[in-house]
């Protein structure tokens, strides 16, 4: 690893006021920007001048040419170092060296925990703008810790940014399509009465050119010798008339069918060109985030695996720590030995790799497809696609976020939505279901894991990214965070940069003993309230969700609970759930038992402790009355209870405590 370079410190520059306001104002954007929101004209103005604000203060030494370029080469590869050389047709680029302390430091430079980037997790504006922020530690060095971890921001940013793009087409698409279905079963109407009057017409004109000249005119039957048949011809004659002008009709109403047929097939050709436009630009945005991590250097990208990443408790926070670690040694070596990874379509073809790298094998002998080896010393080691170790370091920056069914980022979860979240931002598109995406997988074999691959557990329920040494990556049910886990026996794989299959893969067979994304069975009778591996009343503030009144807060799932139940009492009563505590401190249960010894729990076992727990107010605080009675009837749907002992005439009644789930 190339010894870090450090250099006396220099004074921070301060923003002023004005710049101060702009660089939070544009901050808020910049997230709307990240989470896909369109900004208005005002808006994106306003992201301009706090940037500008930014530059304009940031260090000399501390800005770079182009965020996320390498710095040029100033010398060439060891002898058995090759290094991956680029094709001809594309520019030159540059390499970041990476210092020791950004290589192997497991949650980065101070500053990132002081900002708070652990809670938020996408760096908001030009990584040059953290500068003038309090807590930075500047070094000023060009190539020191600050300099990687500036890049690593920076093209975190970037990424974010195009992924929003890529969401926002990505509904276009999906309203095209729709709007192409519309117009398609509009076309098959039109084309259906076109085809009812065409047989109108046709029956009918059949019918009269076989129809003899008397019977198409009975008015030439009429004889001056015959006056009684007079008004029988007559009447006939009236008869044909009508059917005449019937046909007339039919005639015109298929003229008018067969010219709303085409406007119907005018629209779905318009349908199909406004799909095809908006897929085209969709892929598009996949193939610049493809270019954009292709330019990230290894030392980079191990910095930007660390930016986010939120303490777990316990043993899941040594796991976390361990593969962390392990992950951005592995890019250290890349970097020492200036090995750059390229793009998977490079790796395709084992026969035609770049220079210096030779096919992987596996144990049998044969190529692995999809990534390649090199040799560092005397040593082989795998090389992988820029895009994979761009969606490995992705997942590793989100550990300790909250698990939120049916959530794909950026502050919480599920298991498909984490596995797709962190595969946009290396430009490939997967589902957001584990199902789905094992089904449009390309498989690999266990045997044959590769780090980045996607290993579905049992049953196909539950998903992860595979990080080598037996271990995956994932947002689980069972632990409610983004945490490192062993690979369970019995699971399947597939590749992400390999292409997919024809079919899809077959529905994997029922297995396991746990739920969707790695939930917890069902259990008879009350069940332990301990998640997370936290103590009661130690769960840090980044592992829950904010209920949007004061500070409170519970367990995410609780959480997104609680406002559908706020909702419909709203609808029930004109106004939202009222709430005076949730999740509770253990420095807060010790202030309560201190004021309220004969009512608080003794700290350390408050539920409220295990944000599982609410006390509610505005009537359902009094048994009885028509909002207490509305939550006994509906609480249940939502699953929140109350426990037998604060129901009323029981040990210690309290009508206002309501918990998820049935834990005390």
């Amino acid at each position: 690893m190339p010894a870090s370079r450090t250099s006396t410190a220099r004074p921070r520059p301060v923003l002023s006021a004005r710049e101060a306001q702009a660089l939070r104002e544009a901050l808020a954007l910049r997230q709307m920007l990240a989470a896909g929101q369109t900004l208005t004209p005002a808006q994106a103005a306003a992201l301009r001048t706090a940037t500008a604000a930014a530059v304009r203060t940031a260090p000399a030494g501390s800005r770079t040419a182009s965020a996320g370029s390498r710095q040029p080469v100033r010398r060439k590869p060891a002898p058995g170092r090759p290094a991956a050389k680029r094709a001809p047709a594309r520019k030159p680029k540059a390499r970041g060296k990476a210092s020791t302390r950004a290589a192997t430091s497991p949650t980065g430079s101070r500053w990132s925990t002081r900002l708070g980037v652990v809670a938020m997790s996408t760096l908001l504006l030009p990584a040059v703008a953290v500068l003038v922020l309090p807590g930075s530690d500047d070094t000023g060095s060009a190539n020191g810790p600050l300099d990687v971890t500036t890049l690593a921001l920076t093209a975190q940013s970037s990424l974010l940014e195009q992924a929003g793009r890529y969401r926002q087409l990505e509904q276009e698409v999906a309203q095209r399509q729709s709007e192409l279905q519309q117009a398609r079963a509009a076309e098959q109407t039109a084309r259906a009465h076109v085809d009812a009057d065409q047989r109108v017409v046709g029956t009918t004109a059949a019918d009269l050119y076989r129809t003899a000249p008397a019977a198409r005119f009975p008015v030439l039957g009429l004889s001056v010798h015959d006056a009684g048949a007079t008004s029988d011809a007559l009447f006939r004659q009236a008869l044909a008339e009508r059917a005449d002008r019937a046909l007339e009709g039919v005639v015109v109403r298929a003229e008018r069918t067969g010219t709303a047929l085409t406007a119907a097939s005018d629209r779905v050709a318009e349908a199909e060109a406004a799909v095809a436009a908006a897929s085209h630009l969709a892929t598009g945005v996949l193939a610049k985030v493809r270019d954009k991590v292709e330019n990230l250097s290894p030392a980079v990208t191990a910095q930007l695996a660390a930016l986010g990443a939120i303490p777990a408790a316990g043993v899941q926070q040594d796991r976390n720590s361990h593969a962390l670690a392990r992950w951005q040694n592995y890019l250290g070596e890349l970097a020492a030995a200036e090995i750059e990874p390229p793009q998977a379509a490079a790796l395709a073809d084992s026969t035609d790799l770049p220079p210096g790298m030779s096919p992987a094998l596996d144990a049998a002998g044969q190529p692995v497809p999809g990534v390649a080896w090199a040799v560092i010393g005397s040593s082989p080691v795998t090389v992988l696609p820029a895009e994979t170790v761009a969606a490995v370091s992705t997942a590793l920056s989100q550990l300790g976020k909250p698990f939120v069914s049916g959530t794909s980022g950026p502050d919480t979860y599920d298991c498909g939505g984490f596995t797709a979240a962190a595969w946009l931002l290396a430009g490939y598109a997967v589902p957001s279901t584990p199902e789905n995406q094992w089904a449009t997988g390309a498989p690999v074999a266990l045997t044959d894991l590769q780090i980045g691959d996607l290993v579905f557990a049992p049953g196909g329920q539950d998903v992860g990214i595979y990080l080598g040494d037996g271990d995956v990556v994932g947002a689980s049910a069972g632990t409610y965070q983004v945490g490192v886990r062993p690979v369970a026996a019995g699971s399947s794989a597939t590749r992400v940069t390999l292409p997919a299959p024809s079919a899809a893969n077959a529905v994997l067979p029922p297995g396991g003993d746990t739920g969707a994304c790695g939930a917890a069975l069902p259990a008879p009778g009350p069940v332990s309230p301990a998640w997370g591996g936290y103590a009661n009343g130690q769960i840090p503030g980044e592992a829950l969700c904010a209920l949007g009144v004061a500070r409170h807060a519970l367990r995410c799932d609780a959480a997104v609970s609680y406002a559908r139940m706020s909702s419909a009492f709203g609808s029930a009563f004109g106004s939202p759930l009222c709430i005076t505590d949730s999740y509770r401190s253990y420095a807060s249960q010790v202030s309560a038992f201190q004021r309220k010894p004969g009512l608080a729990a003794v700290p350390g076992t408050s539920n409220h402790g295990w944000a599982l727990a609410v006390d509610l107010c505005g009537g359902i605080n009094i048994a009885g009355s028509q909002q207490w009675t509305w939550m006994t009837a509906n609480a249940g749907r939502f699953g929140f209870v109350q426990p037998e002992w604060a129901r009323p005439g029981n040990e210690k009644p309290e009508p206002w405590h309501w918990e998820f789930g049935y834990i005390s």
